[in-house]
């Protein structure tokens, strides 16, 4: 299908929407960055389906209703209307541009129980928004959970009206409750799909059933147990036992930060006194031994010191520095490489004395070397260290007058960070006319970034 929707490249839609670049696509639809004047919006994602004419003017009509929603977590609809490609009939809708989805995280990650409570904290608040309004998102998955800057965000393309037949929903996947084949959507679907990209987040596969009638689904054994209990009631059989958005948002903001969606458990009383009596022996039995030990400890000490020589003391001063920096817990500490980029050069990494600044070139030939600021939620993701390599091409200037991914790394929003930085590179001039090259290579870690200038073989 890619081969089928890149030969619309470049084609102008209805004279204001450029098909710049191909994103991704499907059997159903096509994704193209664009442009939108009316906003002064210089990237934007347009998406282009097919135009059924039974279904044009409801599916307009949703656009309409999506586009007049307003919610921090909510995609942002901009536009929408019908086109022609290649003669035939198609419908277009232009919304705001996301850097990256979830969909491309997962391949070369799972997410942590702490990230997915930071996912499904505005997720549940954007979906709860939308239940209020007797509205459904109905595609709930992972190339529909978008990441704009540091913030995630749904896509709003799909939203409808609940109870709406399902005969207009596209083919039938794992996303879809069971409820859904031959009936209409419903809040409760929502659930369902969140329950099994939550699984999918979590350890890089969804669950299964062992048939379409099992009231059992089976579970990765990856999965944490903190998230099971949740999990199974999203993704019951019967659409009123499953939670809704609002009941889960409560519990997530109630969980503590390690111990997201577990299901409170019942407080067992013990019987008084006798439960008790135990307990309160050994705590002071510890506190007569721990006085004793201490008072020994003093004793001997006063009978062991001695004076020492100035000398002596500095002496062994210097002895002790060495070893007080060993026995720091952060030396020790070595980044989990799950993020690095295949393909990055190895190389050692630099410690600074203040990890949360960034490091840029010093090379003499370097002017000013840009380094990307990484706001602290996006650094949260890195685990270990993450490459990318831009390079660039200086006038004789000295300024960079074009750039290309050399190693994009895992993520396409640090690849974007770091190639928006390049394009601000200044350089020594020259008198040579000849366009230099130089390689820029810049290192994501959750303490800072840095960033260094490099002659490309």
């Amino acid at each position: 299908m890619t081969e089928v929707w890149t030969k619309w490249e470049g084609v102008v839609i209805n004279g204001a929407f450029p098909l710049r670049r191909f994103l991704s696509g499907s059997e159903h639809s096509g994704v193209f960055l664009t442009e939108y004047k009316a906003q002064n919006l210089p990237n934007a994602a347009i998406k282009i389906v097919p135009a059924d004419p039974a279904l044009t003017e409801a599916q307009l009509s949703h656009w309409k209703t999506a586009a007049s929603l307003s919610h921090p977590h909510l995609i942002r609809l901009l536009a929408a209307g019908n086109c022609r490609l290649g003669g035939h009939p198609f419908l277009f809708v232009v919304m705001e541009y996301a850097e990256e989805t979830l969909s491309q995280i997962l391949p070369n990650r799972a997410l942590t129980p702490d990230e997915v409570r930071e996912m499904l904290l505005p997720t549940l608040d954007a979906l709860a928004y939308l239940h209020r309004k007797n509205l459904v998102h109905c595609q709930l998955k992972p190339p529909n959970f978008l990441v704009i800057g540091d913030q995630l965000k749904l896509a709003t393309d799909t939203i409808r009206p609940a109870g709406e037949s399902t005969t207009s929903i596209a083919k039938y996947s794992l996303y879809d409750p069971p409820e859904a084949k031959n009936g209409r959507i419903s809040a409760a679907g929502d659930i369902w799909a969140l329950g099994i990209t939550v699984v999918e987040a979590l350890t890089q596969c969804p669950p299964a059933w062992t048939d379409e009638r099992s009231e059992t689904v089976s579970l990765p054994a990856s999965l944490p147990p903190i998230f099971v209990a949740t999990v199974r009631r999203c993704l019951s059989r019967n659409p009123a036992d499953r939670p809704t958005a609002t009941d889960l948002e409560a519990q997530i903001k109630r969980a503590p930060q390690a111990s997201a969606v577990s299901i409170p458990q019942p407080v067992v009383h013990n019987p008084p006194k006798q439960r008790l009596l135990v307990p309160t022996i050994a705590v002071v039995l510890i506190i007569l031994v721990a006085v004793w030990a201490g008072l020994r400890l003093f004793q001997s000490n006063r009978k062991s010191q001695q004076p020492a020589s100035s000398t002596s003391q500095a002496s062994s001063q210097q002895a002790a520095a060495p070893a007080t920096a060993s026995q720091n817990p952060e030396s020790f500490i070595s980044a989990s490489p799950e993020l690095s980029a295949p393909s990055s050069p190895s190389r050692p990494v630099s410690r600074q004395s203040d990890p949360a600044q960034p490091s840029a070139d010093a090379s003499p030939s370097v002017l000013h070397s840009e380094i990307p600021a990484v706001p602290r939620t996006a650094s949260r993701t890195i685990r270990g260290h993450l490459y990318v390599a831009v390079r660039v091409t200086v006038d004789n200037s000295g300024n960079v007058v074009s750039e290309t991914l050399e190693n994009p790394g895992p993520s396409i929003y640090f690849a974007r960070l770091a190639t928006a930085a390049a394009r601000k590179w200044k350089f020594a001039p020259t008198d040579n006319h000849v366009s230099r090259k130089w390689l820029l290579s810049f290192e994501f870690t959750r303490g800072g970034t840095t960033g260094h200038a490099a002659n490309p073989r």
